[in-house]
């Protein structure tokens, strides 16, 4: 039989991967509770020592659901889940999805005010958030519609006498000691499996129609708008990575979780991946290189979803050449560019193969990326998953683009989000009524059907008259080997309108001078995308995902010239 080709991507699709899936009609929790079917005895997760099987999984989560159902639970509340990676951050999210909520993913660095205003943004009634974390909560409770607040610790699963210890860990690190109590509105984790009986009344969910998920958007410009993920998003999403990751075994792989599952990637890459497919998720709160490479070598770890400055960290970690990192099979990275030096040397390093993948919050997240085990072109995100289908639009016309025309990256498929809660104007704005989303992101396809990404619509340079892509700039930064991070950002330039500014990060024990730099983009670049300003900098701002904060830098950058019109000019 002989496939027809919609598109000029299907042609390049290996015999595994199929150009349309069906997909299963089922909520999220029904997964584990197969998954638990299939493999009652095995371990489902490692955390910092602790394991616990698929049984137990499913029977804590049972007791979470019905807990929250014996609180009044309805179906379509929302529950913010304000928790690191941990087992309590697994059972909290099915637990929560079983009982007919709606999840409500909030990170755990978040500052009081914007913890505020995501709970009144989504009016979310219950919360589930660490010990340390319990006095920011209360602080801003009476501000808000919560009703309940829930209470765990990092001590909850950890074996014995790490348990005992903690507590004074957490003491000496944090400066805090809290000791919350049972009451009518406040409830802890260990009260709730001691007298739950995990009898879950059934709840009747539409997997089309019904929402399984209010995730934030990283919130870099403006406020965080709510993305309405329904549970037939989410489970699409994540059939989709089993089909392209065809060579990974159910039951078998080991799967790294360090991104954080109150991030979307990491929520589909890590935690619904590896439930789906029965495979053991090895959890860590934070990211650590050293303990991540540790982790690696131990755990002996198959699958590692993650992103450009968590593999950099690692391949720059002075420890490196200790750990056997040869378990490692396959890797997609998100949340930023993945620059071509850090793939090729990652996959000399493990054995394994990394890929650049690509997509949105509001896309579930991922549309685009290259194929693991097949033909992939270094640069670009690869091409579209399997029942997405993605075009660029002509930044002049809004038509269709022809091949290499730079434009705007619009996207369909069964992963697109339903709309942001609350904004239907907004939500108009980036989404049809055909259902193309419009990404806000610049890109174009050649004749083959592989996309590049050229950068933000809003991150785009206009210098002198030019059009400059920040990410052009920072992959021949990232060429230099004195280089560990590099971000490029437009600054206000009296002459040109803009003029390029890049900010760097320097490798441990490697030396650059900004004349050094320039040199070097000069022999690989236009002139007039060379930048003209060097800033060397420790770190980076970044996002809990790794993502670099390039707003935080251009808003920095504008209020230092803010504060410099303001001062008096000497006589």
């Amino acid at each position: 039989m002989t496939q027809k080709f919609e598109r000029p991507w299907h042609r390049h699709y290996p015999e595994e991967i199929p150009a349309t899936l069906e997909y299963d009609k089922k909520a999220l929790p029904l997964y584990l509770n197969e998954a638990t079917e299939r493999y009652p005895e095995k371990k489902a997760l490692h955390f910092m020592g602790k394991e616990l099987t698929y049984q137990e999984v499913f029977e804590e989560t049972k007791k979470f659901a019905a807990y929250l159902q014996n609180l009044g639970l309805e179906k379509g509340d929302r529950i913010a889940i304000m928790l690191p990676n941990s087992p309590q951050s697994v059972i909290a999210y099915y637990g929560a999805l079983m009982a007919g909520g709606i999840v409500v993913q909030t990170n755990p660095l978040y500052m009081e005010r914007e913890l505020e205003y995501q709970m009144n943004d989504s009016g979310a009634k219950i919360i589930i958030c660490l010990d340390i974390l319990y006095p920011k909560v209360s602080n801003v409770k009476g501000n808000t519609d919560l009703e309940h607040v829930i209470i765990t610790g990092i001590k909850d699963y950890l074996p014995f006498p790490k348990n005992r210890i903690y507590p004074f860990i957490q003491k000496r690190q944090y400066k805090l000691v809290v000791k919350p109590e049972q009451t009518q509105d406040t409830h802890l984790w260990d009260h709730i499996m001691d007298v739950s009986d995990g009898i879950v009344q059934h709840v009747e969910i539409n997997p089309e129609e019904d929402l399984a998920l209010l995730q934030y958007t990283g919130g870099t410009t403006g406020y965080p708008k709510g993305v309405m993920l329904t549970h037939m998003n989410l489970v699409a999403n994540t059939q989709m990575s089993m089909k392209w990751l065809y060579k990974c075994k159910q039951g078998e792989e080991i799967v790294l979780g360090v991104l954080p599952f109150f991030h979307v990637y990491g929520m589909t890459a890590v935690m619904n991946l590896s439930i789906m497919m029965g495979s053991k998720m090895v959890l860590l709160p934070k990211f650590d290189a050293g303990e991540v490479l540790k982790t690696i070598d131990k755990q002996k770890t198959t699958l590692f979803p993650g992103a450009p400055t968590i593999y950099i960290a690692l391949l720059n970690h002075p420890s490196l050449k200790k750990y056997d990192l040869s378990s490692i099979e396959a890797c997609i990275s998100g949340s930023a560019p993945l620059p071509i030096e850090v793939q090729e040397r990652f996959e000399r390093i493990t054995g394994g193969k990394l890929v650049e993948g690509y997509g949105l919050t509001e896309t579930s997240p991922v549309t685009h990326s290259n194929f693991v085990w097949d033909r992939r072109i270094n640069g670009s995100i690869g091409v579209p998953w399997p029942d997405t289908d993605a075009k660029i639009l002509s930044i002049e016309s809004e038509e269709e683009a022809d091949y290499d025309e730079i434009g705007e990256i619009a996207v369909k498929g069964p992963q697109i989000m339903k709309g942001y809660w609350g904004r239907i104007e907004e939500t108009e704005q980036v989404l049809d009524q055909k259902g193309w989303f419009r990404t806000g992101d610049l890109g174009y396809m050649n004749e083959e059907g592989y996309f590049y990404v050229v950068d933000r619509k809003k991150d785009m340079i206009i210098a002198g008259g030019f059009n400059i892509y920040p990410r052009e700039v920072e992959e021949v930064l990232y060429e230099h080997e004195a280089v560990q991070e590099a971000v490029v950002v437009g600054v206000p330039d009296p002459y040109r309108g803009e003029t390029v500014k890049a900010f760097i990060v320097k490798r441990e024990d490697s030396s650059v001078t900004e004349e050094e730099l320039d040199a070097f983009c000069r022999k690989h670049m236009a002139a007039y995308k060379v930048p003209r300003v060097y800033e060397f900098r420790m770190e980076l701002p970044k996002t809990a995902v790794g993502k670099i904060l390039r707003r935080t830098l251009i808003e920095e950058e504008k209020n230092k010239q803010t504060s410099a019109s303001k001062e008096p000019i000497q006589p």
